[in-house]
């Protein structure tokens, strides 16, 4: 066995993962992907020569190079019912949170509560694709496709929003609905990291998970801080400055899924 090793530069987040995974998915030769997203590297471990996986990697043009190959044996792999388990929580909390917001979002009239369950159905996603990626299955590149459509449709229909509500009298959002169900938001996105986290698993898909859910967080805390904005400045401003900014994320990881689909 033999462990080839990669320096991606423009692996900074799930979604270069994924498109990584799909890509080499067709690969007989390829028996273990191990992903280290902080430091953007990838360690391959194949049998037979090295050459088409690595064109194929470049064809991606993340930023790729190529730093060696040597006899390695690929890492004994962890409990995956539990991991399985635990990502099957974690998509509920995101899934059902995505739900709330989109609702609660239209109903106070606040694009950032709208864009945060976008970006809460992103995450549902990604997680739904790790799952795959636990059971070893092989559709996920479907999945992907229609799933990041959906997305950019949604987000599309988003941008919209933000600009009719720019260029119109529309009237200021519930500040309190933002702030409220925000913070519930929080508190989700901060159990599914500790669900995460619980896992102590060093396995790719459930670091990628993680990483994403940490973004999750700082987002929640951005549709808070503008729902308070709203409060002191009584105005609808900060909600959709918030709303373009997470509407803008949510687009670019669906283009990337899409993208990896392919």
């Amino acid at each position: 066995m033999n462990k080839s090793t990669f320096k991606i530069s423009k692996m900074d987040c799930p979604s270069e993962e994924q498109m990584i995974r799909m890509k080499l998915e067709s690969y007989a030769e390829v028996k273990y992907l191990d992903f280290d997203i902080p430091n953007r590297k990838l360690e391959v471990y194949h049998v037979d020569d090295i050459k088409a996986i690595q064109m194929s990697i470049a064809s991606l043009k993340l930023g790729d190079s190529f730093e060696g190959t040597t006899e390695a044996e690929p890492p004994v792999m962890e409990d995956q019912s539990k991991q399985k388990r635990i990502l099957w929580w974690v998509l509920g909390i995101n899934f059902g949170f995505f739900v709330i917001e989109m609702t609660t979002g239209w109903i106070s009239g606040s694009m950032g509560l709208i864009a945060d369950s976008l970006d809460m159905l992103a995450d549902s996603i990604v997680y739904a694709l790790s799952l795959f990626a636990v059971g070893g299955a092989i559709s996920r590149k479907k999945v992907a496709k229609y799933s990041g459509y959906f997305q950019m449709a949604l987000a599309t229909l988003g941008f919209v929003e933000v600009l009719r509500r720019f260029f119109s009298d529309t009237e200021t959002p519930l500040f309190q609905w933002m702030i409220i169900v925000s913070i519930f938001a929080l508190v989700g996105n901060l159990i599914s990291l500790w669900l995460i986290n619980k896992t102590k698993s060093k396995e790719a898909h459930m670091q990628a998970s993680a990483i994403f859910t940490s973004n999750d967080i700082i987002v929640n805390g951005g549709v808070i801080a503008a729902g308070i904005l709203v409060y002191f400045l009584n105005s609808k401003w900060p909600d959709l400055v918030i709303g373009g900014i997470v509407f803008t994320f949510v687009m670019r990881g669906a283009i990337r899924i899409v993208k990896l689909s392919k």
